[in-house]
């Protein structure tokens, strides 16, 4: 039987809130009615212990498309999102509910949320951060450069960091707006998981205070995904990343080093 099809109980036995696991159903439900799935390599998802999904950033509606994917592969993310969200009646209160972590951007407590994430893994717990930041601005939805936040947590926690490629949620809600999802004519939603990702050889120069590190580990996240988003796009990638600082693709060698305040 088709992963998607079976029970919830048969295929996640990690403990949940309440809320969260009936959320979690609804959605499931709705995304049945309203979309195609394209899902691949469950097992490469680590069933129990803390973890560090890193995936691209293509819409609004991709946490929807992303969640369903990882909460059917047998885990439930915690995914980083903007503090504003707290703030709505209704959505504030299944975040929290759901024990999602709010994000100060721009403010010198956008600290905290790393810390939480941190705290988070440490529990055992199961957290998705995109790397970009923010949903992509390159004109072909390709992933872009990576900021400094989950190369961080990532480097001080020392846990698995699996990345998830990611593709079809961007044509039910284009764009870096908020906007009425398209729904017709029936769109995929594509996930596709890597296999967890090696720091060991970063690990000791992060140690020692080597900020290079973060860097390198950032381009290893983005290189990864955008193998995985390929393969699901049966596309070449371009040749450079695009970086938002400058607003066009860059070689690898001309991008500018990370932002290294606290930024996630």
């Amino acid at each position: 039987m088709r992963r998607s099809r079976r029970s919830l109980a048969q295929v996640n036995q990690e403990p949940a809130q309440a809320v969260y696991r009936s959320l979690g159903r609804a959605v499931h439900a709705m995304m049945t009615l309203l979309v195609w799935r394209d899902w691949r390599h469950h097992e490469r998802v680590p069933q129990s212990g803390g973890v560090l999904f890193i995936s691209n950033h293509i819409s609004y509606f991709d946490p929807l498309a992303v969640g369903d994917y990882l909460i059917w592969s047998g885990r439930w993310p915690r995914f980083l999102g903007k503090a504003e969200i707290w703030s709505v009646p209704a959505l504030g209160w299944l975040a929290r509910s759901c024990g999602q972590i709010p994000v100060q951007r721009n403010s010198p407590r956008a600290v905290d949320a790393l810390a939480a994430a941190g705290d988070a893994i440490a529990q055992g717990k199961a957290v998705l951060i995109y790397p970009e930041g923010t949903v992509t601005a390159d004109p072909d939805t390709w992933p872009m450069t990576a900021r400094s936040g989950a190369a961080r947590l990532a480097l001080t926690t020392r846990c698995p960091v699996v990345p998830v490629g990611q593709y079809g949620a961007n044509l039910v809600m284009p764009g870096k707006r908020p906007s009425f999802p398209r729904f017709f004519p029936r769109k995929t939603m594509r996930a596709l998981a890597g296999e967890p990702l090696d720091l060991s050889d970063l690990q000791q120069r992060y140690d020692e205070g080597d900020r290079s590190a973060v860097r390198e580990a950032g381009e290893r996240f983005m290189d990864a995904i955008t193998d995985l988003v390929s393969r699901l796009r049966e596309e070449e990638p371009p040749e450079g990343r695009y970086d938002i600082r400058v607003g066009r693709r860059l070689p690898r060698l001309e991008r500018p080093a990370p932002d290294l305040p606290p930024d996630p």
